[in-house]
């Protein structure tokens, strides 16, 4: 690889973007990719999307061309709104997955060091705090307080990016109202629609710990598949 090439790969690393680097395996020959920045659509990119979705490089062949694809993707992070007892389950399980997770409260006595050790906390209500730590691709919101106080500001910080993940905690009915809640504050239906809600895969889970497995498999699966439509 050559030293602008290097640079560029320095640069676009330090500037947190998803990139691959595509290198042809008969002549050497590298270039860079970032497949998500456009809407262009060819074998080559396709397979870069795929291989930064599943963390993991590759080769691919189009043709006579065979190239290796090796990724560099930004840290994962997640955000989860409400210290409560799910989150203090669904933490460490984010954390041993590669998460850096952060969970934002501004209620001090739920969201202290007795009961998140290890864990940062960001005592700033939730749309001051998401301003600053700027969620992207690589971040999944988790919503838990059922106060819309609360979840809301988070909620419309997380449709306003491009998150892979949106969670809100709470019934079928709770979800409607926050639904009815966002539409009136001008999101339309293809925003909401990227909301999971009531938050996690359907395995019947009923305790914090159950709960706290559904959310991070269903987050998963959109992670590394895209959907949870096959489960």
């Amino acid at each position: 690889m050559d030293l602008q090439l290097l640079k560029e790969l320095a640069e676009a690393k330090e500037a947190k973007r998803q990139v691959v680097v595509a290198t042809h395996v008969d002549d050497g020959n590298s270039q860079l990719l970032f497949p998500f920045e456009t809407d262009e659509i060819n074998p080559l990119l396709e397979a870069a999307r795929e291989a930064l979705r599943r963390d993991k490089p590759t080769e691919f062949e189009d043709g006579e061309d065979k190239w290796f694809l090796n990724i560099h993707n930004p840290s994962l992070r997640m955000f989860i709104v409400g210290a409560v007892h799910i989150a203090q389950k669904l933490a460490p399980m984010a954390a041993a997955s590669g998460y850096d997770v952060t969970v934002i409260d501004p209620r001090r006595s739920f969201g202290s060091t007795f009961r998140f050790p290890d864990v940062h906390l960001d005592d700033r209500w939730p749309d001051e705090a998401m301003d600053e730590l700027a969620p992207d691709r690589r971040t999944a919101i988790v919503t838990l307080t059922h106060d819309a106080k609360l979840d809301d500001p988070a909620l419309e910080a997380a449709l306003k990016s491009d998150v892979f993940y949106i969670g809100a905690l709470g019934s079928t009915r709770t979800n409607a109202k926050r639904h009815q809640r966002l539409t009136n504050k001008g999101f339309t239906e293809d925003d909401l629609a990227r909301i999971n809600g009531p938050v996690g895969l359907n395995i019947g889970a009923q305790s914090p710990a159950e709960i706290a497995i559904s959310i991070m498999a269903e987050i998963t699966a959109i992670l590394r598949k895209g959907s949870t439509d096959d489960l």
